[in-house]
């Protein structure tokens, strides 16, 4: 990391965790203007050191009373169920919240969050860097604009073979691939679609931890629009988006998520529309831009929209998990060594 944020005025942000996406964050930081990373949290005192010292942040703590008062917005990159907790507890303190995904798992509380941030006048974000990035925003346009006629399904697929022993296929309460990409999976179809959908049903693959490997979210909007979400950890699919029309459909070829190019493609096959976009290096100096514009003013519009569409995210999250709850009781047995209430 080099100094060119470190300017009179600059964000002085914070980072909660130093896993992975932290790492890739912080790395990423000096394509975010107007942001200076500042301080480091974990509750593991030698992991914030470490972090801090590999990254060049000057300071580290294990304090999160100390830590926030360091900072003027947080960005959070601890796991799944601890997000809730640590957005409130910034928003409480008068920060601004930059959230990796899934934000909450819980309804209520993204909702209870999102008052907070409306209350105290702060940005409250969820960090999905394919929401900010110029080629899946155009990829929305073309979709919203009719020029494939009326869009009736979405079919979108994220998946990935990932190791047996990563967090993501050993945490019980928390791991999964539908926890894990189903905030990228759920975006568009709650972009074009809306929030209001009908029914959702879930269709699963289980490994024998009784983790989900593999599932299908299979939603109803009601007036004959359909959408698929299709997440993976341990089944792989083609990771590209579907959106069909009346008039032809369009194509994000995998992986759409890092949307790079989408095409128009009609009932002849020779008549083909490209577009073609920059998507350069993590992404997530999209979503960490688009975060200090807000705080800076410069974004209002789409504010209650992504506020509306976080919220149904985390919706459909916790009837995921209850379903999921269920099913593995019925499975197994027994509730003992699955049980994922917390």
């Amino acid at each position: 990391m080099n100094n060119d944020n470190n300017i009179e005025g600059a964000i002085r942000l914070g980072i909660i965790g130093t896993g992975r996406i932290a790492a890739r964050f912080a790395d990423t930081v000096d394509e975010m203007p107007g942001i200076m990373p500042t301080a480091v949290f974990n509750v593991n005192p030698v992991s914030a050191e470490k972090f801090a010292a590999k990254h060049g942040i000057a300071k580290h703590t294990e304090d999160l009373c100390s830590f926030m008062n360091e900072v003027d917005a947080v960005y959070i990159a601890s796991p799944h169920e601890t997000h809730g907790d640590y957005a409130r507890i910034a928003l409480e303190y008068g920060k601004h919240v930059l959230c990796e995904k899934p934000m909450s798992l819980n309804r209520e509380e993204a909702e209870k969050l999102f008052y907070l941030a409306d209350k105290k006048n702060l940005v409250l974000m969820e960090a999905i860097k394919t929401a900010y990035c110029e080629g899946f925003i155009e990829m929305m346009k073309e979709a919203e604009s009719g020029s494939v006629g009326e869009l009736h399904d979405i079919d979108a697929a994220f998946t990935r073979l990932t190791d047996k022993d990563t967090r993501e296929l050993t945490d019980i309460k928390h791991g999964g691939s539908f926890l894990e990409f189903g905030s990228y999976t759920l975006l568009p179809i709650f972009r074009l679609f809306g929030t209001d959908y009908k029914e959702v049903r879930f269709q699963s693959v289980y490994a024998e931890n009784g983790l989900d490997i593999y599932t299908k979210a299979i939603f109803d909007f009601g007036n004959e629009k359909y959408a698929v979400a299709k997440c993976g950890l341990g089944v792989k699919s083609e990771g590209h988006i579907v959106i069909s029309g009346t008039d032809g459909y369009i194509l994000g070829k995998a992986p759409w998520w890092l949307t790079s190019n989408y095409e128009v493609r009609r009932e002849d096959p020779d008549q083909r529309d490209s577009h073609s976009f920059d998507y350069a290096g993590s992404g997530l100096q999209y979503e960490g831009t688009e975060f200090a514009a807000r705080i800076r003013g410069e974004v209002r519009e789409h504010l209650k929209r992504d506020e509306r569409e976080s919220i149904a995210r985390a919706a459909v999250m916790e009837q995921f998990l209850r379903e999921n709850r269920s099913k593995r009781r019925k499975n197994k047995g027994t509730d003992r060594e699955i049980d994922t209430d917390g």
